[in-house]
């Protein structure tokens, strides 16, 4: 059972309160994990499951932290396709916690089959998590950090940092999972558009994470697989097929998640934290968090041989491009 937490106005300085999404595994876990270690307060958010209401991963989370440490930990089930449950999570966080200064917005599943030959049903619920979830949980962040975090309770101390997870496919799409690479698409999209609405008067930092392959569940049994459309079988050498093989063998997936988890916890915290003062995310000149960061050599070299490949490409058709204003 946990006991209550100490207030925000109350609690040591070097604490920062962390809301992290999809906290039973993968990036989640593990980073709630850094934060429990480095002295934070970690509020983790699970989806129900029936018959088994709190995932074994995050139950022995809990038992494992010291008695001085089991308030810093608050488990929330949490479906974030539900606006309710998001607000409800916010809501436990701030009052358990007194204000929220990160936010992890991790949640998410994939979809392993050929665009032809996966449901359209089953890609729109993919994108109810992977690209509206995520979007009412940026919303839900940029209120609470503008709104809650500046109340009397807090010393109207506004602003937080929001970390929305894509993926190096939101920039790199590959065949296979043509669905989850436009769900990441569309976050990548919609958070860059956010960012140039936010006033900076607000203090609100936004990150995209852009991963490679980690070992995760994200490979295994948060992915849904397909059966190879009948168009695609007689082939066996087309990229899909080879994706396939890719997720069955899972020999080159190498990323760590306990590595990368250590790399965004200490990434937020280098220059955005302010320890000094409540341990809440600060905006100071000359210190812009970056709009995205890449999670391992995959995913940052695969973006810029993208990215590079882009910009010649267009120099080739310049000529097809350009002056095209009627006066």
């Amino acid at each position: 059972m946990l006991t209550r937490a100490m207030s925000g106005t109350h609690r040591a300085s070097s604490q920062c309160v962390w809301l992290i999404t999809g906290g039973s595994s993968g990036f989640g876990f593990e980073v709630a994990k850094q934060v429990l270690q480095n002295g934070g307060m970690a509020a983790a958010t699970y989806r129900p499951l029936a018959g088994n209401p709190l995932p074994p991963t995050l139950s022995s989370l809990q038992s494992s932290l010291p008695p001085s440490q089991v308030s810093n930990l608050l488990l929330l089930p949490c479906d974030i396709t539900s606006p309710s449950q998001i607000n409800a999570a916010f809501t436990a966080t701030h009052t358990r916690f007194g204000r929220i200064d990160v936010v992890l917005n991790n949640a998410g599943c994939a979809i392993l089959g050929e665009i032809e030959g996966t449901p359209e049903d089953q890609a729109r619920k993919m994108f109810d998590v992977n690209f509206w979830g995520m979007c009412n949980v940026s919303k839900e962040a940029v209120k609470v950090f503008r709104e809650v975090n500046g109340t009397e309770s807090t010393g109207g101390k506004i602003g937080g940092m929001l970390l929305n997870v894509s993926s190096g496919a939101g920039v790199v799409p590959n065949a296979g999972i043509g669905y989850y690479c436009a769900s990441k698409h569309a976050l990548e999209g919609f958070t860059e558009a956010l960012t140039k609405e936010l006033d900076p008067a607000w203090n609100i930092k936004i990150t995209i994470l852009e991963p490679g392959a980690f070992k995760t569940r994200a490979h295994t049994d948060n992915t849904a697989t397909f059966p190879v459309h009948h168009a695609y079988t007689s082939n066996t050498s087309l990229a899909s097929h080879q994706v396939r093989h890719w997720f069955a063998d899972r020999s080159g997936i190498t990323g760590d998640p306990a590595l990368a988890a250590e790399r965004i916890y200490k990434f937020t915290m280098a220059g955005s934290l302010d320890g000094n003062r409540g341990g809440h995310v600060k905006k100071e000149a000359g210190t812009e968090a970056p709009l995205r960061l890449q999670l391992g050599d995959d995913s940052w070299n695969g973006i810029k041989a993208t990215l590079q490949k882009r910009l010649e490409e267009m120099e080739r058709v310049e000529e097809w491009s350009r002056g095209l204003a009627s006066c």
